[in-house]
């Protein structure tokens, strides 16, 4: 058995006007992430986990921000294409282990939508995912509630 193991990072700005996405699941709050997409900063950096652990490239290759048909796109949808991208080179997903950036709003609650969100969508078990959230404690970017971001861990194997 092949097995590799890939990292994503991915960040966005926090601006008002836009809805809140994260890990496919909408999130109540006065302010949501700017992207091309729905700028849904978990599920960026699972794609880029996956992409990197097959060493398919990165999520802006397969998805540029300059196609039209990817304004607004659910992210989702690109996870989506992700796994396929993953399937048609004989690699299945092993698990995840993702951690969200965020001062405000309080993600916690969210998490268990989020698995089963994600689960559901990339056709695994979710106990295939972990979601953790934390803060970075009034530092930084974050800190300053100007934007999020998430790092994640894929372990694929074929």
């Amino acid at each position: 058995m092949k097995v590799r193991v890939g990292f994503g990072y991915d960040m966005h700005r926090l601006t008002e006007g836009r809805e809140l996405w994260l890990g496919g699941v909408r999130v109540d709050h006065e302010k949501g992430l700017e992207g091309h997409s729905d700028a849904d900063v978990l599920i960026h950096a699972i794609c880029d986990a996956l992409l990197g652990a097959a060493n398919l490239r990165d999520i802006g290759y397969h998805f540029p921000d300059t196609e039209a048909r990817y304004e607004n796109v659910a992210s989702t949808t690109l996870l989506r294409k992700t796994m396929h991208l993953l399937n048609e080179q004989g690699y299945r997903l092993g698990n995840i282990d993702a951690t969200v950036c965020a001062e405000r709003p309080r993600l916690n609650p969210f998490v268990p939508t989020m698995k089963e969100k994600l689960a559901e969508t990339m056709g695994v078990d979710p106990s295939a995912i972990s979601i953790k959230a934390t803060t970075s404690e009034a530092m930084g970017f974050v800190g300053r509630e100007e934007g999020m971001a998430a790092y994640v861990v894929a372990l694929i194997y074929q």
